[in-house]
C-alpha cells in the first residue's frame, strides 16, 4: 500500500454502539418466535450479517421464520435504538481529525443508517459518502459492497482500508483485496474476539478509535 486512497467504517459497533442493543432485540424476538437465544449468542452467529441472510440461514435450516420477521425486527431495533444509542467511543475526535477520504458501508437498511446517524450526531460527517446492503446483490460477508463503495469514492481496493468489527466483515474486506483492522472497541466486544478477527484475516486490531491515525501512520510506514 503506497498510499491510503480510502477508509470505510463498517457502521454498527464501528461508528455507533448499537450492536449490543441489536444482539439483545434479536435475541428477545427470536426467543419469542421458540428460538431461544442469549444475546452472546447472536453475536457470535449473526454480528455483522444482513437480516435477508439471517432469515436465509433459519429457512436452510428448515425452521424458517415468519414472513414479516424483518420487518418486525426493524421496528423493535428501531425503538431501542431511539432511546439507547450512541456513538462509538472517540469516533467524533477521530472523524473530525482524518485527512483521508473516509465512507461509511453497512449490512443495516437505510432507514437503520440515516436514523443512526440522526440520532447521533454523526450524520454532520456522513452525507454522500455511505453505502447500504441495498445497493448491491450480495451483502457481507461477499466483497460486493465494499467494491462498490471504492468504485463510488474513486479508490482502488488495494489502497483502501476497512474497518470492520464482525467476522463476515473482515471475511468481505479480504476478499475485496482489502487492508482490513479488526475493530474491538465496541461495549458488545467479548475476549479473544481479537483473535476471532486475526483468524478471519485481519491485517490489524484497534481495540480504540482515537488510535487510528496512529495505526493508519503505521501501515503507510510499512509499505514503504
Amino acid at each position: 500500500m503506497s498510499a491510503i486512497d480510502l477508509i470505510i467504517f463498517d457502521c454498527d459497533g464501528v461508528l455507533v454502539d448499537s450492536e449490543v442493543i441489536g444482539n439483545r432485540v434479536y435475541a428477545d424476538f427470536l426467543t419469542s418466535l421458540g428460538h431461544p437465544l442469549t444475546p452472546a449468542e447472536c453475536s457470535a452467529r449473526y454480528m455483522g450479517m444482513s437480516d435477508a441472510s439471517v432469515v436465509a440461514l433459519f429457512a436452510e435450516k428448515g425452521t424458517p421464520l415468519p414472513d414479516t420477521f424483518i420487518e418486525d425486527a426493524h421496528e423493535r431495533e428501531r425503538i431501542a435504538l431511539a432511546h439507547d444509542l450512541e456513538a462509538v467511543s472517540g469516533v467524533v475526535e477521530t472523524l473530525q481529525n482524518l485527512t483521508v477520504p473516509y465512507c461509511l458501508a453497512s449490512s443495516g437498511t437505510w432507514n437503520k443508517i440515516n436514523n443512526s446517524m440522526a440520532t447521533t450526531g454523526l450524520d454532520q460527517f456522513f452525507n454522500t459518502n455511505k453505502f447500504s446492503f441495498e445497493q448491491v446483490e450480495n451483502g457481507k460477508p461477499a466483497p460486493d459492497l465494499f467494491l462498490f463503495a471504492a468504485r463510488e469514492m474513486n479508490a482502488h481496493p488495494e489502497q483502501t482500508v476497512v474497518i470492520e468489527d464482525s467476522g463476515a466483515g473482515v471475511r468481505a474486506g479480504v476478499a475485496a483485496g482489502m487492508t482490513v483492522i479488526g475493530f474491538t472497541g465496541g461495549s458488545h466486544i467479548g475476549d479473544g474476539h481479537d483473535t476471532v478477527l486475526r483468524d478471519l484475516g485481519a491485517h490489524h486490531v484497534l481495540d480504540h478509535m482515537t488510535g487510528l491515525s496512529d495505526l493508519l501512520s503505521d501501515i503507510t510506514r510499512a509499505t514503504h
